[in-house]
């Protein structure tokens, strides 16, 4: 199959530019061997023994695998496979032996049936025996696990993505502790249990010093298959884990010949000829059992978006916006099966995103609307020298070796570079006659770039009762970032509209990250049904951070104000830090598990906004800047941020029921906060606490109808003068609600899904003095209804969702964080950003 794009054309990197990896894997991915799988047909059902090797995962995706190589049908409802887990099989099986072996702990059992297989269940408790890595660095099971621990896997994601729910909102509405996101590119905020996470695409880390928050703005729902989560602080994999860790694992190739998957979708609420969005996605995976992979390319271009009350949604222009953008995520992979048992694993991806159109905010000629004299509207005309996107390159290879002394080895490289570049922003003074002042304005957009790379090392040894897990880790990071500076005549004339750029000065100091780290973790099965662990880490990182001049200071030697200045010294901060944790889990019955545990994040608050601050003289002296004071290193080194955490939980999963519930308390000694008028890190000494509960249960009432629930109860607070008063709204997580109803059978499956965000406030900003200004703030909650289903055709699959369907005219809770952040000297319209209204999606997917 071969597509060829046609219509609008990619003016920033052509869609053909695109589609060349994913042609060139169509004809990889054509030629690899099939000889295994092509013998694999020949054997019937009979006891004859092959080769199989299924990995651990979802039960469908396995049985699927199982009857393709082995030649048997398999008849089975997708209700009775259902988010139940397989351990795979690895080995020389004969088809009923394979079966049997594939369903251990499922609850579910193989029948012969009309020349195969049908699946019943057993009526016995289902034992827990998912596997993720998230948790230990090497695959464990969730029931040895001492802590919250979830699993999104592809026909969970699917049904929400499918169906029209963007990422992030899918994601906030699957994982009860992970706040509800963002409807534009950022996902500041979308915190896990007040508490900032590490997300991780395969085990890279998409955070960095600098905190962008568009971790999630990184890669297409087509390429995932499943999401590991891990709530609460963890050091296991490093700084930046004090609310959790998610980790999005990506497709690989399925041994056989070519397969092909595609997927086209379209979104609209119908308000405009512009309120439209759509995509297209296209893969192809085969191989043999030696080796076999996967190329894909999913493209999305994104129009307008209308409110519930059927105006435009206002463009985000502090973090920039989805609307007007188009994105194209190009994915490869390559596994490869060595005859010791040794396996190397390949992966790579370009993801480019970023506005394309001719709309922007009219701020009015000469930014009469940041007076308040004119309202904000959406125009066209739009013609920006630098425009905002996020484009990432990002490899990794992973080598697993089974026998290296007795252990297993697990080695993992990894590079990841990317660009980030930020929307035209005003920062306008004017007179008291209400001109623009010159001298003291200027209109910019910044672009923050980040080189990382890295390698990890694990040792695994297994005893009888006693599993050992310990290893290194090598981190890079190379931080750097400028701001054009625009025309500000041109702007002023037009709005905002044209941006034209005149100069390019830094944004914020080069800062170089190095950070080594040692670990070790124990588990104990102290009986059958105890198991003991305990780990510790040890994290030095280094902040080399360079001299740099102030913005403020470049933008005037831009203006011709000057023709030097003086500039803040650098320095090196070193960082040392050990984390521990421990944690024990009981097994009530197969079914059940309570645990216990505690454990300690670490991380570092945003350097790039702390330090190349500085006071310099009124004007300058003989054409140079003189520096009278700065935030540096030596004489104001940021501090490191440790959180700890207890936790007490229990877990229980017999297929009709899935349910986890866990208590938590997290406190650190530090906390920062956001100068209102400068945005800017302060770091406060005030203590800081989150305490709440996070839980979810699901269950089946018959066989085909399901209803679940999740929630997140949390409150978030600071210690001021030795009270326990509420966090700053920008800062704390509100507490939220989901719940859904759902109906399936062999080919129809319909879902009425809601989700309720509570009311959060606080007693106003907290000053550097540790006082608060008397401004308190607050953020409403609001509740929203989508309608998903999906109907199988004879071809493939349609998908279909009613997002918003009681078409509630609301702010997000980013919007409205927005409003507090930036409305100190410019009106709150431009940042009420509204959540879309009531809107339709339909998608077609098709696999042969």
């Amino acid at each position: 199959m071969q597509y060829s794009p046609r219509g609008h054309r990619f003016a920033r990197k052509p869609l053909f530019r695109a589609m060349q990896p994913l042609l060139l894997g169509l004809s990889l991915a054509t030629a690899l061997p099939s000889a295994a799988f092509a013998a694999s047909l020949e054997i019937g059902a009979q006891s004859q023994r092959q080769a199989f090797d299924i990995p651990a995962g979802p039960l469908e995706s396995a049985l699927n695998q199982f009857g393709r190589e082995a030649g048997v049908l398999l008849s089975f409802s997708p209700k009775l496979t259902t988010r139940r887990q397989t351990q795979g099989l690895h080995g020389q099986y004969g088809v009923d032996e394979g079966l049997r072996q594939l369903l251990v702990g499922s609850g579910l059992q193989a029948v012969t049936q009309d020349g195969g297989y049908s699946l019943q269940s057993t009526g016995g408790a289902i034992e827990v025996d998912r596997q993720v890595v998230v948790g230990s660095r090497a695959p464990t099971s969730i029931s040895e696990l001492p802590g919250t621990v979830w699993i999104i896997d592809a026909p969970q994601l699917q049904e929400q993505t499918k169906g029209g729910v963007p990422f992030k909102e899918a994601l906030g509405q699957l994982i009860p502790g992970l706040d509800i996101g963002p409807q534009g590119r950022t996902n500041y905020g979308q915190n896990m249990r007040g508490r900032s996470a590490l997300v991780m695409i395969d085990g890279v880390s998409l955070n960095s010093s600098r905190g962008i928050s568009r971790q999630f703005d990184s890669i297409d729902p087509f390429n995932v298959e499943r999401i590991e989560v891990l709530s609460g602080a963890s050091a296991v994999y490093g700084g930046g884990a004090t609310g959790g860790i998610i980790n999005i694992v990506t497709r690989k190739g399925e041994a056989g010949p070519a397969r092909l998957n595609s997927e086209a979708g379209l979104r609209s609420g119908f308000e405009t000829s512009q309120d439209h969005d759509w995509r297209v996605a296209q893969s192809v995976s085969g191989g043999s059992e030696q080796i076999k992979g996967r190329a894909s390319v999913a493209y999305q271009k994104n129009g307008a978006a209308y409110d519930g009350s059927g105006d435009q949604v206002m463009l985000d222009i502090t973090q920039t916006d989805l609307q007007y953008n188009q994105s194209v995520d190009v994915m490869g992979s390559l596994d490869f099966n060595f005859a010791n048992g040794h396996s190397l694993s390949l992966g790579a991806q370009w993801y480019d995103s970023g506005y394309d159109g001719d709309k922007g905010v009219d701020l009015g000629r000469n930014f009469r609307g940041l007076r308040g004299l004119e309202p904000f509207e959406i125009e066209g005309g739009a013609s920006f020298d630098r425009e905002p996107r996020t484009e990432r390159t990002q490899f990794n290879a992973t080598y697993h070796a089974p026998e290296v002394l007795g252990h297993d080895l697990y080695l993992q490289a990894y590079y990841r570079s990317e660009e980030m570049a930020f929307q035209p922003y005003p920062s306008i003074t004017f007179t008291g006659t209400g001109a623009i002042n010159p001298t003291r304005s200027y209109y910019s957009a910044s672009q923050q770039d980040t080189d990382y790379y890295g390698l990890k090392a694990v040792l695994v040894k297994e005893w009888d009762r006693f599993t050992l897990t310990y290893g290194a880790d090598i981190e890079r990071e190379s931080f750097d970032a400028d701001q054009a500076l625009f025309d500000l005549n041109t702007a002023a004339q037009t709005g905002g509209l044209v941006a034209d750029e005149y100069a390019r000065v830094g944004r914020y100091p080069g800062i170089d990250t190095d950070s080594n780290s040692l670990f070790a973790q124990g588990s104990w099965k102290a009986t059958d049904d105890l198991t003991l662990s305990g780990g510790v880490r040890r994290q030095r990182t280094n902040n080399d951070v360079g001299d740099f001049v102030a913005a403020t200071q470049q933008i005037q030697i831009s203006k011709g104000n000057g023709t030097s200045a003086d500039a803040i010294p650098g320095g090196e901060k070193n960082y040392q830090v050990d984390l521990y944790n421990f944690g024990a889990v009981y097994k009530l019955n197969k079914a059940q598990q309570a645990w216990t545990n505690y454990s300690e994040g670490f991380e570092l608050p945003d350097p790039a906004k702390y330090y190349g601050q500085g006071t310099y003289s009124a004007a300058p002296v003989n054409g140079r800047w003189v520096l009278q004071k700065g935030v540096n290193v030596r004489d104001s080194a940021l501090d490191g941020i440790k959180t700890k955490q207890v936790e007490l939980g229990w877990r229980h999963y017999d297929g009709s029921l899935d349910a986890q519930l866990a208590a938590f308390y997290a406190w650190s000694d530090k906390s920062i906060t956001y100068n209102r008028t400068t945005l800017l890190v302060e770091q406060l000494d005030n203590k800081k606490r989150n305490y709440g509960l996070e839980g979810q249960a699901n269950y089946w009432l018959t066989e085909n109808w399901q209803v679940g629930t999740s929630a997140l109860a949390i409150r978030s607070q600071q210690k001021i003068n030795d009270r326990w008063e509420k966090q700053d709204v920008t800062a704390a997580s509100p507490s939220k609600l989901t719940s859904f109803v759902g109906w399936r059978d062999d080919e129809t499956s319909l879902r009425l899904q809601g989700v309720r965000t509570f009311n959060l406030s606080d007693d106003g900003n907290v000053l550097a003095s540790g006082q608060f200004d008397g401004n308190d703030h607050k953020i409403d909650g609001y509740t929203t209804f989508d309608l998903l289903g999906s109907q199988a055709l004879p071809v493939g699959t349609l998908n279909f969702g009613i997002h918003n369907l009681l078409d509630k005219d609301y702010t997000t809770v980013w919007g409205q964080r927005a409003q507090v952040f930036y409305s100190a000297n410019i009106p709150a319209d431009l940042f009420d950003y509204h959540g879309r209204g009531r809107t339709y999606s339909l998608s077609y997917s098709v696999e042969f």
